[in-house]
């Protein structure tokens, strides 16, 4: 039996060209029962060969990074180990920056600034496999989600929707828009988390997609749940 006050070690990769800023993180993060620091990297291209080398739970990434951006090794990092989670901690905020993000594979986004207690609750939630979005990018989401369509989108949305998911897995994935989590979910649907995270799987499978933020904005985009 598990002991409460001995918390399941999250080994983090911290990748942040800013040296000053990227001591003041892992001093404070260093400080918190059940992080542990076991690499970090100052631009994408360590960073990328950290993952090979390393046993990594979660990534806390910059965009900014000299050589190889942040973007870019967000994806090819999910294209080597898809299932690692990645954290973005970075000073931009542009819609397209979280789309591109999103496309990327990441599980969340922080802006710098943000309280320290809301950085290691963001880091435990990606570290279970829950996305972590903050305000400003949950605003962008629903706001590129909502926009005005191109001619080309109002020619995909005339076509007859076919869709993959189960009237349960409708009702999951529709909590999951509103930042639900597994537990949570399992209490509103009086079923078992374990139940919750079978269907999550097979609605990953379904829309082709890694993880519950991408499923979620391609459930919007194909109207399989209604936005809002």
């Amino acid at each position: 039996m598990l002991n409460a006050q001995c918390p399941i070690m999250i080994k983090i990769l911290l990748v942040e060209d800013d040296e000053l800023f990227r001591l003041g993180l892992r001093v404070r993060l260093q400080q918190e029962p059940g992080l542990e620091i076991v690499a970090e990297a100052e631009d994408g291209e360590t960073a990328i060969e950290l993952v090979k080398q390393t046993l990594i739970d979660v990534v806390l990434l910059d965009v900014g990074l000299p050589g190889v951006g942040g973007i870019e090794a967000c994806r090819q990092i999910k294209q080597q180990n898809p299932l690692l989670p990645i954290l973005v901690l970075t000073s931009h905020s542009q819609k397209p920056l979280i789309t591109r993000l999103i496309e990327a594979g990441a599980q969340g986004y922080c802006l710098k600034g943000i309280a320290a207690e809301k950085l290691v609750l963001a880091l435990r939630s990606v570290a279970t496999g829950a996305s972590w979005w903050d305000a400003t990018a949950t605003q962008e989401i629903r706001s590129s989600l909502s926009s005005e369509p191109s001619p080309s989108e109002i020619a995909e949305q005339t076509k007859p929707v076919v869709n993959p998911l189960t009237v349960r897995e409708q009702e999951i994935l529709s909590l999951l828009a509103t930042g639900k989590t597994n537990q949570e979910i399992a209490h509103e649907l009086y079923i078992a988390p374990g139940t919750v995270r079978v269907h999550i799987h097979a609605i990953l499978q379904k829309l082709e997609v890694s993880d519950r933020t991408q499923a979620v904005v391609v459930a919007f985009q194909k109207r399989l749940i209604k936005n809002g």
